[in-house]
C-alpha cells in the first residue's frame, strides 16, 4: 500500500465562542491543510503506476483552501443577528459552519469533503501555525 500526500494554504480569522482566553476574540491564521490518500498504484491507462495523479489531488485541495481564503470563519448561530447581519451588508466573506472552527474539527472537515471527492483518504492534517497541528483519521 502506498500514501501520497500534498498541501495548501489558505489565510483566515475565526474565534472560539465561548471560549475563555485569546482565541476567544477574533484573529487569524495562515492555515495549512495536509491531505494524505492511500491505495495500490493504479495498473495500465495514462496513470499507470500512480495512486493517484498528483495534479487532480493538488486541484482538489487548492479548490477547498480557496473556499475558505480571506474570510472569516465562524460557527453557526456564533454571532448575533444584527452582528453578522452588518458584517453581511458590509460585503465581508463569512463562512458559517455547523461546527466550532477549532483545528481539530477542521482537521475532520477536510478529511470529509476530501473523502465525499473520492479519495481514499488516511489522514487530513490542519495546522493553525507552524507548530501547532491537529490531525483527523478513522
Amino acid at each position: 500500500m502506498y500514501t501520497v500526500k500534498t498541501k495548501a494554504h489558505f489565510d483566515s480569522a475565526h474565534f472560539l465562542k465561548g471560549y475563555e482566553g485569546k482565541c476567544s476574540n477574533i484573529h487569524g491564521h495562515r492555515w495549512e491543510i495536509e491531505i494524505e490518500v492511500s491505495g495500490a498504484p493504479v495498473e495500465d491507462g495514462t496513470k499507470r503506476g500512480m495512486v493517484v495523479d498528483f495534479s487532480d489531488l493538488k486541484k482538489d485541495l487548492k479548490a477547498f483552501a480557496d473556499d475558505l481564503d480571506h474570510c472569516l470563519i465562524i460557527e453557526k448561530d456564533s454571532l448575533k443577528e444584527t452582528t453578522k447581519a452588518a458584517l453581511d451588508d458590509e460585503g465581508f466573506k463569512i463562512i458559517e459552519l455547523p461546527f466550532r472552527p477549532t483545528a481539530e474539527n477542521l482537521s475532520k472537515y477536510v478529511y470529509d469533503e476530501m473523502t465525499k471527492k473520492g479519495y481514499s483518504v488516511v489522514r487530513a492534517s490542519v495546522y493553525e501555525t507552524p507548530g501547532n497541528c491537529a490531525t483527523y483519521s478513522e
